[in-house]
């Protein structure tokens, strides 16, 4: 399995996003950089991504942890970059390493 995990910070007005709507953020953000995520089977399929913790609408935070299962091999550093051009103000991806589970 070719799993990623990125830290991220989340400041400014993106403090107010909801956790539901910063999944959907990095969802669409992925589509857009043309990151090729692994979607699950089945009636409902939806990219493999999860957030560490959910924050409380309204908080800033520096180092936020989220994985995401891909489908295929990226670079780490073309992943950040193309995923980091993607992404509004106030949600910074800062750093990525890969898991092999």
């Amino acid at each position: 399995m070719n799993k990623v995990t990125f830290v991220f910070s989340k400041k400014g007005q993106m403090r107010y996003i909801s956790h539901l709507d910063l999944m959907r953020l990095f969802t669409r953000s992925m589509r857009r950089a043309r990151i090729p995520v692994k979607i699950t089977e089945g009636f409902n399929p939806h990219p493999k991504l999860s957030i560490k913790r959910a924050l409380k609408l309204g908080l800033e935070s520096d180092n936020e942890e989220a994985s995401i299962v891909l489908s295929g091999w990226i670079d780490l550093k073309d992943f950040k970059e193309n995923l980091q051009r993607q992404l509004p103000e106030g949600i910074e991806v800062k750093d990525v390493k890969r898991n092999f589970n």
